[in-house]
């Protein structure tokens, strides 16, 4: 027998906790715009962009990736992203992405349906011209991976206190650990940051399958994401913050 939307949502619900609302008194940025020197073990490989706006009671997330200089020739990369997710509880709306790796082409939009319990994937290669669209389960409230980065920013952040988000990854909802480990001094491009480490973990998806993964916050009120890093068999890739506009 097939399970209906409302009982597949309530089971979900019954097994994995809700997104946690901002802390009181957060705001997410009006416009912002931060540049990321991205380097690939002992070369700068990329630079990635990420734009946040408000867009009435939602906020928009743009990002893209794009490799640069000789990494072109081994492996060309240009990605591009759009979200939407709910200011006051944080869930994702939908999200949108246009991937170009090597000669991986390919077009996905995944859209979240509350009231359904479900969200559905809708997938082109670009290559090959297949399509494919699947539907899965979710709780009433959940985040995306990309968005997850800068949603984390609303959560109080005290080290050895460790907070969960239920990640969409895609066709599967992936709890993940906001581990909170320790306080550092970073430089970047974009200056020198105090800073607080987090280890995001999960036993399964995208985050398990990337090797280890840390953040690195700016250890006041905004949590600006100034680092980002993930250690796996085929190296290492660190997100160096360059710049940071009100834009």
């Amino acid at each position: 027998m097939l399970m209906t939307a409302a009982a597949t949502s309530q089971l979900w619900s019954q097994q994995v906790a809700p997104l946690p609302p901002p802390r009181q008194g957060y705001s997410f940025p009006a416009k912002q715009t931060l540049t990321y020197e991205v380097d690939w073990r002992v070369f700068t490989a990329a630079t990635a962009v990420i734009h946040l706006e408000a867009d009435g009671p939602n906020q928009r997330l743009t990002a893209s990736a794009d490799t640069l200089g000789a990494i072109n020739l081994l492996f060309h990369v240009s990605d591009k992203f759009q979200g939407t997710f709910d200011r006051e509880r944080g869930c994702t709306q939908e999200m949108d992405k246009q991937a170009v790796e090597g000669r991986r082409q390919v077009t996905s939009t995944l859209k979240m349906d509350y009231t359904q319990g479900k969200s559905v994937l809708e997938e082109k290669n670009l290559t090959t011209g297949q399509t494919k669209k699947l539907e899965a389960g979710i709780p009433n409230c959940v985040t995306d991976l990309l968005t997850g980065v800068f949603y984390a920013s609303s959560q109080a952040m005290t080290v050895g206190q460790n907070f969960d988000i239920p990640v969409a990854d895609p066709l599967k909802t992936v709890v993940v650990t906001m581990k909170v480990e320790g306080k550092e001094e970073v430089k970047t491009p974009a200056g020198t940051f105090k800073t607080i480490r987090v280890e995001p973990t999960a036993d399964a998806g995208v985050v398990k399958n990337r090797g280890q993964i840390w953040i690195w916050y700016t250890d006041d009120d905004r949590h600006l994401p100034v680092q980002m890093r993930a250690r796996s068999f085929w190296g290492t890739i660190t997100f160096r913050l360059a710049s940071v506009e009100a834009k």
